[in-house]
């Protein structure tokens, strides 16, 4: 069974077919850069450019960077603030020809993904992913449940949002070493362990691909730490699935 899912990011709009008996892309990835500034009518345009490319016509799954109730934006992080209380749904399924539309949170998506068909399989307990990309994005998930829109790249860390100091973003403009970027991470893990105490952190986003440069510096963490196995494609399975209503 296939469905298509789109991941709507800050830097980026991607998307493909997704075969859903193995929690892969059917087709390679498309991708188009995400419109600056992030308006919902220029963000929904390019994704009608990525769903376009594969002349889909089915139903779709979509991400988005900010917390989702009933298909509604309630906020709008690392894109245009005229997102907040836009209907996305309505407003994918009218650019897309009125198919079917589900939406969900960016990192939620990542999450029901890796939990179904990556690092997060089979496993009980608290369990968190977290995606370090623009921001960082959350999952938590108790026994395999999914806690909704937890978005934890917003907890107040020095001072600061985390996000704004330990996401992949923050090592790239302040062009960190991955040692002192590790040193970011590790205290924003602990702080997020303190609150939850989770068995298991998964980490994600684009710089998962590169988890051997940073993972083995981060010490103190008592739960266990492991890279997402689905990388930077976690968010397109997972749009899909819940679009197919597996989420």
């Amino acid at each position: 069974m296939q469905i298509f899912g789109v991941d709507i990011g800050g830097s980026g709009i991607k998307g493909a077919p997704v075969d859903l008996d193995r929690g892969d892309l059917a087709q390679e990835r498309h991708k188009v850069l995400t419109p600056h500034p992030a308006t919902p009518d220029a963000v929904v345009g390019g994704v009608g450019e990525v769903v376009g490319h594969f002349d889909w016509t089915g139903p779709v799954g979509a991400t988005f960077p900010g917390v989702i109730t009933d298909g509604t934006a309630r906020t709008a992080a690392n894109v245009d603030k005229s997102w907040i209380g836009t209907d996305i749904r309505a407003l994918l399924s009218d650019r897309l020809g009125g198919v079917p539309v589900t939406v969900l949170n960016d990192a939620d998506a990542a999450g029901v993904a890796e939990m179904h068909f990556g690092a997060g399989a089979g496993r009980t307990g608290t369990v968190i992913l977290l995606t370090f990309g623009t921001g960082i994005g959350s999952a938590l998930f108790t026994n395999g449940r999914l806690v909704p829109n937890t978005e934890l790249g917003h907890l107040e860390l020095h001072g600061h949002d985390a996000e704004k100091r330990a996401s992949s973003k923050a090592r790239e403009d302040e062009d960190l070493s991955w040692e002192h970027w590790a040193r970011r991470v590790q205290k924003y893990l602990a702080h997020v362990e303190m609150l939850f105490s989770p068995e298991l952190f998964i980490i994600g986003g684009g710089v998962s691909r590169k988890a051997h440069k940073f993972l083995p510096l981060i010490e103190g963490i008592s739960a266990e730490i492991v890279p997402a196995q689905l990388q930077n494609n976690a968010g397109i399975v997972g749009a899909a699935m819940a679009a197919a209503g597996k989420a």
